[in-house]
């Protein structure tokens, strides 16, 4: 790729994972793309990131931005630090414990480039991977275009590393919202997708490992106390621009995307309160009978249903 292309910045939170943040400066650092910028955030580790990095190889970068917060402010805050420290024309986002493909970058600007002005986020697909490197799942979605109305409805298209946001669409959207510490990225994406369209790379990209007991991502109680209700509070007035169905699905579909982390977590009872919830408001989604089946026995009817999922999927 010409050095001749837009510079792109890399927000690379990290907070005491040195081994983690060593990876992931790599991933970057090997990226095809020239023209990079990588702003690492140390959230106050107790090895300053600055010095973990000290003897990494990475001369492929055009700059290296080091931001050390003097508290632990947490994630938010953190990406929040880098998006104002970049300078590129757009920013991708890397968790220090995710991977990227080498061509990550570079696909992701070409699409910017051919799709045109009015695309402000590109995202990749996802690969799930388990702590020793082996595949779990996947994220392909194709969403795309105008995609407000999806998002409202439950429809998540990706995850921060997979992301790479138009920095002059950052202004009218605003920073991430501090207050999440779960659905932080589902929440932004929502106010993102009014200022622009989106648009896939049909390609797995991005690797996210998946490590029983450390995934902040499916804190159930931290859904159900915190993140449900506040976004229900930013964006139901929003859903219900798009008339009292959407308005009844983006609380209903939201209801069954905490409910299945109740299952997930073992919250039965809360998760059946969930999809009686969902199904009231919004009684067409098959999705929420499914999940409450799974729900209604407990762990003897989730094993049911997980093994019917891999059988359909296999299918």
């Amino acid at each position: 790729m010409s050095d001749s292309g837009p510079l792109v910045s890399v927000v690379l939170p990290t907070y005491n994972r040195p081994d983690y943040l060593t990876a992931a400066a790599r991933a970057v650092n090997e990226q095809t793309y020239d023209r990079i910028e990588l702003v690492v955030v140390d959230d106050h580790s107790s090895v300053p990131a600055a010095d973990v990095l000290e003897d990494v190889p990475l001369d492929s970068l055009e700059r290296l931005t080091h931001v050390r917060h003097e508290t632990n402010k947490g994630a938010n805050a953190a990406r929040n630090n880098g998006i104002r420290t970049a300078e590129g024309e757009f920013v991708a986002f890397l968790d220090d414990d995710d991977q990227w493909d080498p061509h990550k970058i570079e696909r992701q600007v070409e699409t910017f480039r051919t799709a045109g002005p009015e695309t402000g986020v590109v995202y990749t697909w996802l690969q799930y991977c388990d702590a020793d490197g082996n595949p779990l799942n996947t994220k392909t979605p194709d969403t795309r275009g105008d995609v407000t109305y999806a998002l409202l409805t439950g429809k998540r298209v990706a995850e921060f590393s997979a992301l790479m946001v138009r920095a002059s669409v950052v202004e009218p959207a605003g920073l991430l919202d501090e207050r999440f510490e779960s659905w932080q990225d589902r929440e932004w994406l929502i106010r993102l997708s009014r200022h622009c369209e989106f648009q896939p790379v049909p390609e797995l990209l991005t690797t996210r490992f998946m490590e029983h007991g450390d995934q902040i991502s499916d804190d159930f109680e931290t859904k159900r106390d915190l993140s449900y209700p506040l976004l229900v509070e930013k964006h139901r007035s929003l859903a219900a621009e798009y008339g009292a169905v959407c308005e009844r699905r983006f609380v209903a579909e939201h209801s069954r995307i905490l409910a299945s982390s109740a299952i997930r977590n073992g919250y039965y009872a809360d998760a059946r309160r969930c999809l009686l919830r969902a199904i009231r408001l919004y009684p067409l989604s098959t999705e929420s009978y499914l999940y409450l089946f799974a729900s209604l026995g407990g762990r003897h009817t989730h094993r049911i249903a997980r093994r019917l999922k891999q059988t359909v999927a296999s299918s």
